[in-house]
């Protein structure tokens, strides 16, 4: 009897020994398969690989811009782009088989300031010009990757005029995809905020009226032009709070600061009886404005999620120095400055500076729109007197045309279309300097 109980602990010892075998294998084997579908199901939700690139965050040294390289991935991007080629740098090209990129006539989202064909301009050859980098070429604006990848989203511009222009010419590129009834624009708060909207996409693509990012006397987006300006210290999340939840947010701000004097700074409130001011020169109120952008980003928008642009100085060419008729602007020019050299005012050498040295010290990855040299070269670009007039024209001004000419803003299709391209490029294809 024992010798028969002693065999029979050992076969359920025999049995229990197989099965938990069995069971572990079990075990493992579904670990295996539920392991590939986790790790696969990760690699879904991870940003691309080729989105890890190194930082554009710029520091100036001379006249260039020099990287802080530090390793992070960006939203969006999904290609690589050519190594090392700086797409800021290159040449204009005449190109009459790409360019323009749409009509005048074909996107009634232009403002009446920029029209420069249906006011009368009679040469097209400003529309003709595409930037080609040196030694590489720019990603082709892929209009229908553009809208997909905005699926959800919300894209803004934030600034002054200038960015409104940019703004409207990205929708340009893209509207055609849209059905009429499938797309609108609308503004809001005032006027300071436009938003458009690609229904069948869920997307927004935004402008918002804040020519100093701060809170300014000079807010209001129909009524602005006031020449004793007013910027008040500390104020971004005055504006700051309509930006929150942004997918791609591009920034500019320049030419409202430079006033040719110090520019004045409120504290406290504009509410205030007594209004305490201070004065800055332009280099230093530009960088308490740069500061407060960088903090503001840094609490504000998720790395991992948001990509932040900063668009440099866009150039005037009101005082001739190009080497053309002194005291000459843009008027009637229709050539490009062909001077590789060519920088403009050295005020926005100074300007540059402050961007370099604030930008370097950024926290949150900025990627720098740097559009000022090559905007330089394009004395032709402008609306010049090509525009709608809000104000009847003086007999004298009729008489001299180059008196009211508008030297600052850009025709629409031009120049402004490149500006976009870089910005796709440097939204997909990161690393290209």
């Amino acid at each position: 009897m024992k010798s028969s109980s002693s065999s029979s602990g050992v076969l359920r010892k025999g049995r229990l020994s197989t099965y938990l075998y069995t069971l572990l294998a079990f075990i493992v084997l579904v670990a295996i398969i539920h392991g590939e579908y986790f790790v696969c199901s990760f690699r879904r939700l991870e940003p691309p690989r080729t989105s890890r690139v190194t930082s554009p965050t710029p520091v100036l040294v001379g006249l260039g811009l020099v990287k802080k390289r530090e390793d992070y991935k960006l939203p969006f991007a999904v290609g690589e782009g050519e190594e090392g080629c700086d797409i800021f740098s290159g040449r204009w090209v005449r190109d009459e088989l790409t360019r323009p990129p749409y009509e005048e006539s074909e996107c009634p989202y232009i403002q009446p300031q920029l029209t420069c064909q249906e006011h009368g301009r009679p040469d097209t050859e400003y529309q003709k010009w595409r930037w080609q980098p040196h030694g590489c070429d720019l990603p082709s604006f892929n209009a229908t990757l553009m809208l997909e990848s905005l699926r959800g989203k919300r894209m803004m511009f934030v600034g002054d005029s200038l960015n409104r222009g940019q703004y409207v010419s990205i929708i340009c590129l893209l509207h055609r995809l849209i059905p009429q009834h499938r797309k609108s624009m609308e503004t809001y708060n005032n006027d300071a905020l436009t938003v458009f909207r690609a229904k069948d996409y869920n997307a927004t693509i935004e402008f918002y009226w804040a020519p100093f990012l701060l809170e300014s006397n000079s807010d209001n987006a129909v009524v602005h032009r006031i020449s004793d300006r007013i910027v008040r210290k500390g104020s971004i999340n005055k504006h700051g709070k309509h930006w929150k939840g942004v997918d791609i947010l591009v920034f500019n701000t320049y030419l409202w600061w430079v006033t040719g004097q110090d520019m004045k700074i409120l504290k406290g409130s504009f509410e205030d009886e007594e209004k305490e001011i201070m004065q800055l020169s332009t280099e230093d109120a530009y960088r308490m404005a740069m500061k407060s952008m960088l903090k503001w980003v840094t609490r504000n928008m998720n790395r991992t999620k948001t990509r932040v642009f900063f668009t440099s100085m866009s150039p005037t060419h009101s005082k001739g120095d190009w080497g053309g008729e002194p005291g000459g602007n843009c008027y009637n020019q229709t050539t490009l400055i062909e001077d590789p050299n060519y920088w403009g005012t050295n005020s926005r050498k100074s300007i540059m500076k402050v961007i370099g040295e604030e930008f370097g010290k950024s926290k949150f990855p900025i990627t720098f729109l740097n559009i000022t040299q090559l905007s330089s070269y394009r004395k032709d670009a402008h609306t010049s007197i090509y525009k709608k007039q809000w104000n009847p024209l003086t007999s004298e001004q009729l008489a001299n045309p180059a008196s009211y000419a508008d030297c600052t803003h850009w025709c629409l299709p031009g120049l402004q279309d490149t500006w976009n391209e870089l910005l796709f490029a440097k939204l997909f294809y990161p690393n290209s300097s």
